[in-house]
């Protein structure tokens, strides 16, 4: 048979690994994220990124595999992303804004799981993603979004006679409250009643605090040991209740998430966008 015939029936070559540098690479969330890049078949990690003074610093992204991968973890922007075509950060809003500074320079697209932005710094990453491919959600997790989902189908059922609550949990290191993923249920809740949350959440009750006004979405925040995140949604009406919940017993599912979102990126100049247009969902 000529060698031509054998070149044209040959299979094509697989993609090229997308390239995906991680922000926090020491930290619990970052080395679950490196871990699962690593893991990954169509994904390469590209780079390690964390803050000045890190005892991580120059140590391999992988030592705590037990894996050398010749990635460095790196206080230097530029050398971190370098090689990186996505970013996936989950820091802290004063770094991810940093990194996205830098992301917008290079040219590297970013995955966001970073919570506690001011309507501000959402403004500025919303800016950012007229030229640049982002992806930001305050929960990556395919399961909280599904949860998302069935809030929003909930939310249009129940829209009289319910009183609705939302109760989250998490470990003791979390620095903010309530957290972006009570805060994201209740955006969609009201998003779905046409309120603003603006206008109708209560995040505390303390004293005589008179009836409760049926427009209103409450929020219950628990802080204490190693709990990964829970988050319960309560719709209380006369005669019944009905509780919506994701209980998450890992960051496993947060990475995963992340990496369908960098997946996603791939074939995007430009944009900003979430999970539920990651998992199409609208």
């Amino acid at each position: 048979m000529p060698s031509e015939d054998l070149r044209v029936n040959a299979p094509a070559s697989s993609p090229s690994p997308r390239r995906v540098a991680v922000a926090g690479a020491s930290g619990r969330m970052g080395r679950m994220l490196v871990e699962a890049v690593l893991a990954s078949d169509d994904l390469q990690l590209a780079g390690a990124l964390d803050v000045p003074g890190s005892p991580a610093l120059g140590t391999d992204a992988g030592a705590f595999l037990g894996r050398s991968t010749g990635v460095r973890i790196t206080d230097d922007l530029r050398a971190g992303l370098g090689n990186a075509q996505v970013l996936i950060d989950f820091t802290r809003p004063e770094g991810t804004l940093a990194h996205l500074a830098a992301c917008r320079e290079l040219g590297v697209q970013m995955v966001i799981g970073t919570t506690g932005f001011s309507d501000a710094q959402k403004a500025q990453i919303a800016e950012s993603a007229k030229t640049a491919a982002i992806v930001m959600a305050p929960n990556m997790s395919v399961g909280v979004n599904v949860t998302f989902k069935l809030l929003e189908m909930a939310a249009r059922a129940l829209a009289t006679g319910y009183d609705i609550e939302v109760i989250e949990a998490h470990h003791r290191h979390k620095v903010d409250a309530p957290s972006g993923t009570a805060l994201k249920m209740g955006e969609v809740i009201a998003d779905a009643l046409g309120r603003d949350l603006k206008d109708c959440a209560v995040y505390a009750r303390e004293g005589v605090t008179g009836e409760r006004d049926p427009s209103t979405i409450g929020f219950a925040t628990i802080r204490g040991g190693d709990i990964v995140g829970d988050h319960t949604v309560l719709f209380a009406g006369i005669g019944e209740r009905i509780e919506i919940s994701h209980k998450s017993s890992s960051r496993a599912g947060y990475a995963q998430g992340s990496l369908r979102a960098v997946r996603f990126l791939a074939d995007r100049p430009a944009g900003l966008f979430d999970m539920f247009d990651v998992l199409k969902l609208r």
